[in-house]
């Protein structure tokens, strides 16, 4: 058997299934086809960790890749939509604000919208930044259906809640439709090429050997592969994000489902809320350098807003991201490529990007170390990035009732998040770097729902007369909510959609 640095990769071996193996298998062989032979090695015996049931508008481009048809979908994973999260007792207790999906105003050449909202708020005007988001008026009606407006400003983005274990079992059907070999087993021992060091083959405990010439790692956090195997290291960022846990726990299902996940901040930590159309999906994510883990447990248990349908399931957790994503011929995928909190929902897309990634830069002729320099370039970078904006939730704060969030106002910053703050700050500018997955819109609702209001605005909006500001917003607020009232409400929009589902069916 030839080494895989000078051999055309034709056969993909993953190890591991959920949401990352599931998702990975589907969208290779979707888009590579039969360029290569995929095989997925999972067992049933052991678990995933699905709490990533929260997601973010670019699973809907993956879910139209794929020709998934979005009422079946909705019907097959018990998903519900997302148009926001709703952060609760972030900036002090009792104050709350929206992450949205969408965007305040309007776009405007060269000057953003919040800058003619500011110099409005300093001559007395009383509208909140909020309203004028039109993801913000439909989340606090409870309303949804699809817009496809020609005015920008009409737009509605949306993303998901879906159940994750249903989530990997519908990917698992769509990837085996399209050939992708599931094989049974528990990975035994690791096989290398003694020269290279690169993964010759994983040897399963029913003595089954599985060769291949590239290894997806998708074995959680245990990094089977891409450490077990080959050591290549972990950047600990525990001294920037200390949460180190997770209870997560289902409860009964609200008669009404809000059309948005809730991050309510606790002590030491904070809470999430994520509506199914069969349940609600809850969990506690804290440092336990703060708080035991029973305190913890009764935190979340006390917290709960329905019945129970289980018992809390403990994760423990080191934030940070694996040194080499793409080392030698195995790239790691999920878990096994580093663990960001779920507070910004965005596990299941680092997911996503790493494949889009691992595609784009396919070693079709075989492993090269530009191909895998640019691809761990690409994911540190992105990691960073997101990292940057979880931290910021955590560090501008006005909590004096938390030792944890104390000591979070006072860490040393990274540069480039600093940075940003200090702009917003004094001049209410929004600093967004290359390919940041967080568009301007929502390094500015963080911002300022967190309590940084900016001195001052952009002078371009002193160009504009008082009475045609004033015009301008009341003309925006009216644009706004017009759509509202005619939208179905949201558990109208998904019974519809999953009804209609059904009679196609039958």
């Amino acid at each position: 058997m030839h080494d895989p640095q000078n051999k055309t990769i034709k056969r993909v071996v993953i190890a591991g299934g959920g949401t990352a193996g599931w998702l990975t298998a589907a969208l290779m062989k979707k888009l590579l086809g039969q360029a290569v032979d995929i095989t997925l090695i999972e067992s049933e015996a052991i678990g995933t960790v699905g709490v990533g049931e929260a997601t973010i508008p670019p699973i809907r481009l993956v879910n139209q890749v794929l020709g998934i048809d979005e009422a079946q979908f909705l019907h097959d994973t018990k998903a519900t939509i997302k148009l926001a999260i709703k952060f609760e007792n972030w900036k002090t207790k009792g104050q709350s604000y929206y992450h949205t999906f969408g965007a305040p105003g309007k776009s405007m050449a060269f000057c953003h919208f919040h800058h003619y909202w500011l110099k409005a708020r300093q001559q007395g005007h009383k509208n909140d930044l909020w309203v004028y988001d039109l993801n913000y008026q439909a989340a606090e009606a409870g309303r949804f259906a699809q817009i496809n407006a020609k005015d920008p400003a009409l737009e509605l983005p949306f993303a998901y809640h879906f159940d994750a274990s249903l989530y990997a079992q519908y990917l698992r059907k769509i990837s085996e439709e399209m050939g992708v070999v599931r094989k049974e087993g528990k990975i035994a021992r690791v096989a290398r090429f003694s020269d290279s060091g690169y993964v010759r083959a994983l040897h399963l405990e029913s003595h089954d050997v599985i060769e291949g010439d590239l290894f997806i790692d998708c074995t959680g956090f245990k990094g089977l592969l891409i450490e077990g195997a080959l050591g290549a290291g972990y950047d600990d960022w525990s001294h920037l994000l200390p949460c180190d846990s997770a209870l997560a726990v289902p409860s009964e299902r609200h008669k009404e489902t809000a059309p948005y996940t809730r991050s309510i901040a606790h002590d030491a930590g904070w809470q999430w809320r994520i509506p199914l159309q069969h349940r609600n999906g809850n969990g506690h994510v804290y440092s336990s350098r703060y708080i035991s883990d029973d305190d913890a447990h009764a935190t979340l248990m006390g917290n709960l807003d329905t019945k129970p349908l289980g018992d809390p399931k403990l994760i423990k957790f080191t934030t940070g991201r694996r040194r080499k994503q793409w080392y030698k011929n195995v790239v790691a995928v999920g878990l096994s490529s580093g663990f960001l909190e779920p507070l910004e929902s965005t596990s299941i897309h680092l997911i996503q990007s790493a494949i889009v990634r691992l595609i784009q830069l396919f070693p079709h002729k075989g492993v090269t170390s530009s191909l895998t320099d640019e691809y761990n370039k690409q994911s540190e970078l992105e990691f960073e990035q997101i990292r940057d904006f979880l931290v910021l939730h955590y560090t501008v704060n006005e909590r004096t009732d938390s030792a944890f969030f104390n000591d979070m106002r006072n860490i040393t910053l990274p540069d480039s998040l600093e940075h940003k703050i200090e702009l917003f700050k004094e001049n209410g500018v929004l600093q967004r770097e290359q390919n940041d997955l967080f568009l301007e819109s929502s390094w500015l609702q963080v911002l300022y729902g967190q309590g940084i209001t900016p001195k001052d605005y952009h002078g371009l909006v002193n160009s504009v007369p008082d009475t045609q500001l004033n015009n301008m917003l009341t003309r925006l607020l009216e644009i706004k909510k017009e759509p509202i009232s005619k939208l179905p409400t949201h558990d109208e929009y998904i019974n519809g959609m999953v009804t209609n589902y059904k009679r196609s069916m039958s």
